[in-house]
């Protein structure tokens, strides 16, 4: 999940350290905000219109810098989705915006074969790593897991406000 350096999946120029810094202090402020406030729902009604919206701000925002996470994740947790549908529905989103990113990406000559065999390496751990979480999920409670997910966002976006920064 990093941001592009060079060129957006639509070809524009996107300048990566102010892109990256921008989303980390995004991801900080959002996991900060949601650990102390009380938790913001959407209401079914909402869903039929808000649901579009969002995939398309999130879609702009993942082609602009290869993140999936803003506001899809915020949005997916005020629908008040169970532990394990959240993860499958993150999971799919997740699916989803790589898909349509490589096919952009490919569209715009940005993607290369000779990255393929390092991208699948770096699968490995990461299909370790999802092993490992759905042992740690079935393990906490649906509280510990909420607290613990949006710690590791918060995490997630120290880093990415850091090395944007560098």
């Amino acid at each position: 999940m990093g941001a592009v350096h060079s060129h957006a999946a639509g070809g524009a120029s996107v300048n990566g350290g102010a892109t990256t810094t921008v989303l980390g202090a995004t991801l900080v402020a959002y996991a900060l905000y949601t650990l102390i406030a009380p938790p913001f729902r959407v209401a079914a009604a909402q869903e039929r219109w808000l649901s579009p919206l969002v995939g398309l701000i999130t879609g702009v925002i993942a082609g602009a810098t290869g993140v999936f996470v803003i506001p899809a994740v915020p949005y997916m947790q005020a629908l008040g989705l169970e532990k394990d549908d959240l993860v499958q529905a993150l999971g799919m989103s997740s699916t989803t915006s790589t898909i349509a990113l490589a096919l952009a990406l490919t569209s715009h000559q940005a993607w290369q074969v000779d990255q393929l065999a390092l991208s699948a390496l770096a699968a490995v751990p990461a299909l370790i790593g999802m092993w490992a979480g759905q042992i740690l999920r079935r393990a906490v409670s649906p509280a510990a897991f909420r607290r613990w997910f949006l710690i590791m966002l918060a995490l997630l976006g120290t880093e990415m406000l850091l090395r944007g920064m560098t």
